[in-house]
């Protein structure tokens, strides 16, 4: 292919339909980050926070080993830490790629657990692995402009 013909990738945005909502988007942009953040850690507490109350054992039986996965008690520990610390970590964006990695990979087994089922009405892979693919977008993004790991100057 002749390289006059070949195509760059346009760079440019796309014109707004209504153009005078151009200064609400630009004044948004920088928040639309933290919503999502706040969103995925903020959800995760309302799963964290009972295993946290039930204690290990209690989350080793109830989450891991009914599913046949061993090591269940050690498992529990992580399931707990990642629930509560993590997600609260998330959503104010201290330590944000570590613990949305971590927190993806939690999410992958979940949904691997829960082929081949889908839907609503039963549990399903659909809400982990939405909630994965969210977390492996904050961890390959970082804590953005309002975050903690922004504020001190370090991240993963």
């Amino acid at each position: 292919m002749n390289e006059e013909h070949a195509q760059e990738p346009t760079t440019t945005q796309p014109q707004l339909l209504i153009p005078q909502l151009k200064p609400l988007y630009d004044w948004a942009e920088p928040f639309t980050w933290l919503l999502i953040r706040l969103t995925v850690g903020l959800m995760l507490l309302p799963h964290g926070i009972p295993k946290l109350l039930e204690g290990v054992e209690a989350t080793a039986a109830k989450a891991l080993t009914r599913r046949g996965i061993e090591a269940a008690e050690p498992l529990a520990v992580v399931l707990i830490l990642l629930e509560t610390v993590g997600g609260l970590c998330v959503a104010l964006g201290l330590f944000t790629r570590f613990f949305a990695a971590a927190i993806t990979i939690e999410m992958a087994v979940i949904a691997y657990h829960h082929l081949p089922k889908f839907g609503w009405t039963g549990p399903g892979y659909e809400y982990p692995l939405m909630w994965g693919l969210i977390m492996l977008a904050v961890a390959l993004r970082g804590g953005g402009p309002f975050s903690i790991d922004r504020r001190i100057g370090k991240e993963l």
